[in-house]
């Protein structure tokens, strides 16, 4: 082989969305963005095991390198603990009105009820902290949320 040469490629099975597929290692994110036939508003996110948080593929030439039977996902269940009870989400982000209908699913009575959403436990981008009204958040799994409603009359 001349030194003008690329480096071979050769063919690994991976797993996007508990798909088994065939990809050239290395390849680029947008490559596998369109062999998991992932849509344009989702992400693709590499598994990471234990405690690591799962890490982005951005949808452009980024080049990845791949391990036989890895795993990727767009989208994935998330537990998550709402006022000491497990919910489950399907995205990655949820908003502030989404936390506070899995707090109340009926919620409290009255004209005057303002929410107070605090968190703890979340990745790192944001590991702790309060949602305000209209915000959105990145989740992960064992992510603990607290929802108060007071009455402001």
């Amino acid at each position: 082989m001349s030194e003008n040469q690329p480096e071979p490629k050769h063919e690994v099975r991976i797993h996007i969305n508990r798909q088994p597929y065939e990809s050239p290692n290395p390849t680029t994110g947008a490559a596998l963005y369109a062999l998991g036939q992932i849509g344009a508003h989702q992400e693709l996110f590499k598994e990471i095991g234990g405690d690591g948080e799962d890490e982005l593929i951005p949808n452009d030439g980024t080049q990845v390198h791949l391990k036989q039977d890895q795993h990727f996902y767009s989208q994935r269940d998330f537990v998550i603990i709402v006022n000491g009870q497990k919910k489950t989400v399907t995205t990655k982000t949820v908003t502030f009105d989404e936390i506070v209908k899995l707090a109340f699913p009926t919620p409290p009575s009255g004209a005057n009820i303002l929410y107070t959403v605090s968190y703890e436990d979340g990745p790192k981008a944001n590991p702790q902290g309060s949602l305000k009204e209209g915000g959105t958040i990145k989740v992960k799994d064992g992510m603990i949320f607290n929802v108060t409603a007071t009455d402001k009359s």
